[in-house]
């Protein structure tokens, strides 16, 4: 798919006169908030930010994030912007806001981002990871952070579903009824299951996608069809079957958010180029 048809505003509005453009990485612990998205039920993330730097900026601020993440699920890289007439140094937000803020949001970075940046529509590509482990090795610090199964699947027959998810695809199949998406085509680079060991020395599996985009549940569904149907030795034939359905009812259940993990955000156009130069 060319980046033309990415359906992406082709300019968004820049910083207000006398304001900047602040860029944040950070990384937090999902298990603690009901997402990113500020939302009426829960505190998210986003809404831990505003609150914060509304107090040190002291004018009310909105947070734009690379993307959403669903209560639960966890970042190890989430980028986000924010405007701002304050002129504290852009290199002292990390420092402040880590300050401030609990343990289980961590910012990485702060930085001038430009008037022409933004979190979300500059984004050139999002990896995610899901985390898999077996019951005997699970431990008590994996809880809300790794997904349990009664034994590790086949990794040769994992891959092979993967590899039916390289490249664009209509994901209807793995998309939830929630989700508003005008197009379901998706642009995936990356698909792909490896064997890791954790901190301690447990094995454990993971799943890597990358994509210039995802619907809503998408991730979370591809892995729980893919767990299913390794538990059941579905051949790799009948899951590319099933994303060409294009028939939620024949997916798995969603797998739960515990073992998702937003890893990277990348705005780099060149990283995937040559996908498009395949694909486009």
């Amino acid at each position: 798919m060319s980046r033309a048809d990415w359906n992406r505003p082709e300019s968004f509005f820049p910083p207000a006169e006398g304001e900047r453009r602040i860029k944040l990485v950070l990384s937090y612990d999902g298990s603690f908030y009901h997402g990113w998205q500020s939302q009426e039920d829960g505190l998210s993330v986003q809404e831990r930010l505003e609150n914060e730097l509304k107090d040190v900026v002291n004018h009310k601020v909105h947070i734009f994030g690379s993307g959403r993440t669903d209560a639960g699920v966890h970042a190890l890289m989430q980028v986000a912007h924010f405007d701002t007439s304050s002129r504290i140094d852009p290199e002292k937000y990390r420092i402040i806001l880590n300050t401030r803020l609990e343990k289980h949001i961590r910012i990485l970075s702060s930085s001038d981002a430009g008037p022409l940046f933004h979190a979300r529509f500059s984004t050139q590509s999002r990896e995610y990871w899901y985390l898999v482990k077996d019951e005997l090795h699970f431990l008590p610090f994996d809880s809300g952070h790794v997904t349990q199964v009664k034994t590790l699947p086949d990794l040769a027959l994992l891959n092979g579903y993967a590899a039916h998810i390289f490249g664009t695809h209509d994901f209807t199949t793995f998309c939830s009824a929630r989700d508003k998406s005008l197009s379901r085509f998706r642009d995936i680079y990356l698909s792909a299951w490896d064997s890791l060991e954790d901190a301690y020395g447990n094995p454990l599996i993971r799943y890597r996608v990358a994509g210039n985009a995802f619907l809503y549940h998408q991730v979370r569904s591809m892995v729980g069809t893919m767990l299913e149907f390794s538990a059941k030795q579905v051949p790799s034939e009948t899951f590319g079957e099933v994303l060409s359905s294009k028939d939620r009812h024949l997916a798995g259940k969603t797998a739960p958010p515990d073992g998702l993990y937003l890893a990277d955000i990348s705005y780099d156009r060149m990283k995937y180029d040559w996908f498009e130069k395949h694909n486009g």
